[in-house]
């Protein structure tokens, strides 16, 4: 078996979440490279992924996070370095991606080898780590959550996210089902392309209106990564015997920490009668990944869903690549919803001049504009302004 050479460097990049609160919070600094254990492989990180959740982490909302100081990041691509004694399905060089669970924006990630999972020759790093997080949340929500069926419909929010593309592909691999998608209009041709078959602008009506004006009985299943008032739509929108997956809180994001935002969302989300799921016949399920990284499925969600990429069923889309440097601006063009597909980290990119990367928030800020977006910014703070249709809906 091929056996890796000692690791002369004791340092490598990464970055840190130095405390809770702007995107000054994270920085570029220098890490020790964790000693390799019997089970474990040691990845040198071409690639990372960004999500959502760790836009919540800066803002101190995630439940599962450490205290600061300690490096974000829950998914990985690159090239196994090392192997420890125990580990007999990976070698030495072998392309990977890795569901690290922590700590995946580094040049070096130390993980599980039972987390680790060659890719494909023809599958880019970039691509690759695009996988991991999304499609697992994607697959275990319509398949172990949901349970979805052929003849089916779903509800999908955010349809042109990281989630929301890998879910439009993944349940457009089962016959007849028919999926509403939720994104401003410029996006939507591209979410039509990936398989959405009615796209709906959420920012000029009311979803559930229109949702219902083409399916007067409601959908089977709504995945629901907003909760907030969204929580209750989605719920008024199922079917006897549906399903709605909770699996996030984007309501409750904003740069300004409004704690009557927050308590506002809250209130709007928790306050529902459970009683009503008897009378209704409909099912609530929650889904949070961070809390089954040791489950034995999804190792096995893993290994099917590189089955599915060499299929053609998963597709994976990357929507733009930054340096570690510019981690800031990233998360501002996650935060503004102006991604479609996934957002990609690299170790050894190098980042834009200062005066291009002011360019580019300026631009981000024009389009977020001319795009009627619900935040408006004003440097790095991005306070929230309700549009006509949040004012109709109260």
């Amino acid at each position: 078996r091929a056996r890796a050479k000692k690791m002369t460097a004791e340092t490598c990049k990464a970055i840190f979440l130095t405390g809770h609160g702007g995107y000054d919070k994270l920085q570029v600094q220098e890490a020790s490279i964790p000693a390799l254990k019997g089970d474990e492989v040691r990845i040198k990180v071409e690639a990372c992924g960004l999500n959502f959740a760790e836009l919540m982490q800066r803002q101190g909302l995630y439940r599962r996070s450490p205290t600061p100081p300690y490096i974000p990041g829950f998914e990985c691509a690159g090239i196994v370095e090392e192997i420890g004694e125990h580990v007999t399905e990976l070698k030495v060089d072998q392309r990977v991606m890795c569901v690290s669970g922590r700590g995946a924006w580094s040049e070096k990630v130390v993980a599980p080898a039972e987390r680790v999972i060659p890719i494909p020759e023809k599958l880019s790093f970039e691509e690759a780590a695009a996988i991991p997080v999304n499609y697992l949340t994607a697959y275990l929500m319509l398949f172990r959550c949901a349970h979805l069926r052929e003849g089916q419909s779903v509800l999908i929010h955010m349809a042109a996210g990281g989630v929301g593309v890998a879910a439009t592909q993944l349940a457009k691999s089962v016959p007849n089902v028919t999926l509403f998608g939720t994104a401003s209009a410029p996006k939507h041709a591209v979410i039509k392309e990936n398989g959405i078959d009615y796209p709906i602008d959420y920012r000029t009506t009311d979803y559930e209106v229109e949702v219902k004006k083409i399916s007067p009985d409601g959908v089977d299943i709504v995945l629901d990564p907003l909760a907030g008032k969204d929580f209750k739509k989605g719920f008024n929108l199922l079917r006897p015997f549906g399903v709605t997956v909770l699996f996030g809180g984007a309501n409750f994001l904003q740069e300004n920490k409004s704690y009557f935002n927050l308590a506002k969302q809250w209130f709007q989300t928790s306050s529902f009668d459970p009683f009503q799921l008897i009378g209704k016949n409909r099912t609530v399920s929650g889904f949070d990944l961070g809390g089954l990284f040791k489950n034995p499925d999804v190792l096995v969600a893993m290994k099917e869903l590189v089955r599915l990429y060499e299929e053609g069923v998963v597709k994976p889309k990357v929507d733009s690549v930054f340096a570690f440097e510019e981690i800031g601006e990233a998360q501002k063009r996650m935060h503004s919803r102006l991604n479609v597909g996934k957002i990609i980290l690299v170790p050894r990119k190098a980042a834009k001049p200062e005066k291009e990367t002011e360019e580019k928030s300026e631009a981000v800020s024009t389009e977020k504009n001319e795009r009627n977006c619900h935040y408006d910014c004003v440097d790095t703070l991005c306070l929230w302004t309700p549009t006509s249709t949040d004012r109709k809906s109260g």
